[in-house]
């Protein structure tokens, strides 16, 4: 129905009047605005994970995690030498873990298993979760970190893959999720060399106490080392018995 004159004038139809809708008007958001909304919404969601912290010592690498749950896995392997660790939302980043053992196994099995390496698998990390970040809506909830193990302590490599896709490197340790900052001074403070794998358990656990501000019991752990003194595959994992053994063992 076409509105009717009044007065010689047009009128003007209402919301509800002879079945016209309103006129939506686009909201306006400055990009800026948006990249921080979205960076605040990403960190807030990881601060409710539990830490993890990855550490070089004397045999390789070793991840702790704060995890109650025996049936979900924040740290697990991703091929022959190369590890993943993820705090978040379990979810997104068990996608995330999928998604780089079917990359490892394609290159590999393409090419050969020598030419698979973390670097490779980090960018590829970084682009999806950049990627994410930049074009969808809600970003991802997740900071992850994956690492290999060298021949020698010099050939270990540690990277960290933020929720924006923003990648760094590090060396002696890594820590993320939770009040990462919290721990990494204090791993700063204490961490040397070379340290054996119950003095790395140990340190480990202290510096995910100074966030939890108690102790931490070690059935409340997860724990997994890449130790280059492995044959084949470096990745093993932790029983409860074995890290319980690990941190009362006082020797």
């Amino acid at each position: 129905m076409f509105p009717s004159r009044r007065s010689g004038n047009i009128a003007r139809p209402s919301w509800t009047q002879d079945g016209y809708e309103p006129m939506s008007m686009p909201f306006y958001v400055a990009p800026e605005q948006l990249v921080q909304d979205k960076a605040e919404y990403a960190r807030k969601g990881i601060a409710k994970g539990k830490s993890i912290v990855a550490m070089e010592y004397v045999d390789g690498l070793m991840m702790v995690a704060v995890n109650p749950s025996t049936y979900l896995n924040k740290i697990s392997e991703i091929y022959d030498q190369i590890a993943f660790a993820g705090v978040g939302k379990f979810s997104e980043f068990e996608n995330l873990r999928k998604a780089g053992i079917r990359y490892a196994d394609l290159k590999g099995y393409t090419y050969s298993r020598e030419d698979v390496t973390v670097k490779s698998l980090a960018n590829a990390f970084s682009e999806a979760v950049g990627n994410i970040f930049v074009r969808d809506i809600k970003p991802l909830e997740v900071e992850i970190i994956v690492l290999e193990v060298g021949p020698t302590s010099e050939g270990n490599v540690i990277y960290r893959v933020q929720f924006d896709g923003a990648i760094s490197d590090h060396r002696d340790f890594a820590v993320i999720g939770g009040q990462s900052d919290r721990i990494e001074a204090y791993l700063k403070n204490n961490y040397r060399p070379n340290l054996s794998a119950r003095e790395t358990l140990k340190l480990s656990v202290q510096g995910l106490e100074t966030a939890e501000d108690n102790a931490i019991e070690s059935q409340g752990l997860e724990v997994g080392v890449l130790d280059r003194n492995f044959p084949g595959r470096k990745f093993r994992r932790f029983t409860s018995q074995e890290t319980t053994s690990t941190l009362s063992n006082d020797a």
